[in-house]
């Protein structure tokens, strides 16, 4: 799979992650869990490695780090998770909390959800992060409302990595966001990259253009994942899935070529004529 640099260390990460609302929120019962450990199994096994959560997504943490336990696999996983409270102790509180569902000593990334008391929580992940409680922080939001803060407080460098909605037919991110976060050395990890969805709705009955093949484009996921994964600053995507036939779609946009710039420009046409 393709990779890309985060910034501030040179750490490669596979292009296309795995996010975790709504499809990791289940029970303990072997009917739900199953699917979603073929998920993880698939995931893997298609070099994927970021694996996002937050305790506001149900039991998602949980069940992420009871299955990366049962299938071994913990090391092959780049863990991401959220704070998303206010208050200096009880970001602590929820933190720690995180760290024992997701059964780690070592968080890879801990981002502040949706800007939520971001800079009490952005005190406590920089001296976490030189004692080496966590490797990576950043900040998180979901809508373009926010890209304005987002944008300010990449400017002042205090985190590894911003995560924010990006796609195909949410492109806000395009005019500020993503150039900022080249300059500033900034990773970008990208939820939302179906629109939440709503792209799926769009295309149904539409054939996918012969022309997408020129890309290694076999499937409208993997189109739109393409697009958001050629911008340059993007480090990753996570979709979000819970079927076993959707991950490996979804995986394998981040293989073979990705389209240029005149190509893009070619998709967004076609997508905004739809």
């Amino acid at each position: 799979m393709t990779r890309r640099p985060i910034p501030s260390s040179g750490e490669q990460l596979p292009v296309i992650g795995l996010g975790t609302y709504q499809s990791f929120g289940v029970g303990t019962a072997e009917q739900d869990r199953e699917p979603l450990r073929e998920v993880m199994r698939q995931f893997v096994g298609h070099d994927g490695s970021v694996i996002d959560s937050s305790p506001m997504y149900g039991t998602s943490e949980s069940v992420v780090g009871d299955l990366s336990e049962q299938l071994s696999l913990r090391p092959r996983l780049f863990m991401a998770t959220k704070v998303w409270t206010s208050g200096q102790r009880s970001g602590i509180d929820q933190m720690n909390e995180s760290f024992r569902r997701m059964r780690v000593d070592v968080m890879d990334l801990m981002q502040v959800h949706n800007l939520t008391d971001w800079r009490t929580h952005g005190q406590t992940l920089a001296e976490w992060k030189e004692s080496g409680k966590v490797r990576y922080t950043g900040v998180t939001h979901y809508h373009a409302g926010a890209h304005d803060n987002l944008e300010r407080i990449m400017k002042m460098r205090m985190f590894d990595f911003s995560q924010f909605n990006y796609s195909i037919v949410e492109r806000e991110a395009e005019e500020r966001l993503l150039p900022a976060a080249l300059d500033t050395g900034t990773a970008v990890i990208v939820n939302r990259p179906f629109a939440a969805a709503g792209l799926f709705s769009r295309v149904r009955g539409v054939k996918l253009p012969p022309w997408a093949a020129e890309f290694d484009c076999h499937s409208w996921a993997q189109f739109f994942l393409k697009y958001v994964i050629s911008h340059p600053a993007v480090t990753c995507a996570i979709p979000a899935t819970g079927k076993p036939k959707h991950l490996v779609d979804n995986m394998n946009a981040g293989y073979g070529r990705l389209p240029d710039e005149a190509m893009r420009k070619r998709m967004r046409e076609l997508v905004d004529r739809l």
